[in-house]
């Protein structure tokens, strides 16, 4: 077995501020038990806008908000819709938070704002 180095993908994103982000997925786990948004999935992106400094952010799905929309659809969401959800947020805090290193780096997805994320995709 290589020890070889996971390959990340670096993309970019041109928020609406003028930034210009780019980021890769870090990975996924449970929240932290005591962690305000626990119960939840928190997604963590490394992020960069000036391609010095890399900070990371943590995007949180609640179970509750989760729950609400399969219950809302009549089906759980997948892994991949679920990273979809997450990658959106950070979308649209690219596009919002004027600081996304100083007041953006820990995002919450609310039951509204995942069926809205999801509905943009087409996904019912």
């Amino acid at each position: 077995m290589s020890a070889e180095k996971a390959v990340r993908r670096l993309k970019t994103y041109a928020g609406a501020q003028g930034y210009v982000y780019q980021y890769y997925f870090v990975g996924q786990r449970a929240a932290l038990a005591n962690d305000p948004e626990a119960p939840a999935t928190e997604f963590v992106f490394d992020v960069t806008s000036d391609r010095k400094l890399t900070y990371a952010v943590s995007v949180f799905l609640p179970e509750v908000a989760v729950t609400a929309w399969a219950s809302a659809h009549g089906r759980p969401l997948t892994e991949s819709e679920e990273y979809a959800a997450a990658k959106l947020r950070l979308f649209r805090a690219f596009d919002e938070v004027e600081d996304v290193q100083a007041r953006g780096r820990r995002l919450a997805i609310d039951a509204a704002s995942l069926d809205e994320a999801l509905s943009q995709l087409g996904l019912e």
